[in-house]
């Protein structure tokens, strides 16, 4: 009984689209911007936010040149959608 139970869990957490994708992480890079743009972050954040933005950037960098030149899976662009403020 106890094999089942913990079996479970792991179907569960498959089934539950927790997969994270280079389109998922492109969203995360855009709402930083958008977020950083509006104020979103204290000042005492910034670097923290800075680093990881960063970061996520030079992987999608990454990806997007390791990708195939048929543009199969190319990541969605990086711009923020535009606001009206």
């Amino acid at each position: 009984m106890t094999d089942t139970a913990q079996a479970t869990p792991q179907a569960d957490t498959t089934a539950s689209g927790t997969d994270l994708t280079i389109n998922d992480l492109n969203a995360m890079k855009v709402i930083i911007d958008i977020a950083s743009s509006r104020g979103a972050f204290k000042p005492n954040e910034m670097v923290a936010v800075g680093q990881t933005y960063n970061k996520l950037t030079a992987f999608l960098e990454l990806v997007a040149k390791q990708q195939p030149a048929d543009g199969a899976q190319q990541p969605a662009p990086a711009t923020a959608p535009a606001t009206g403020a």
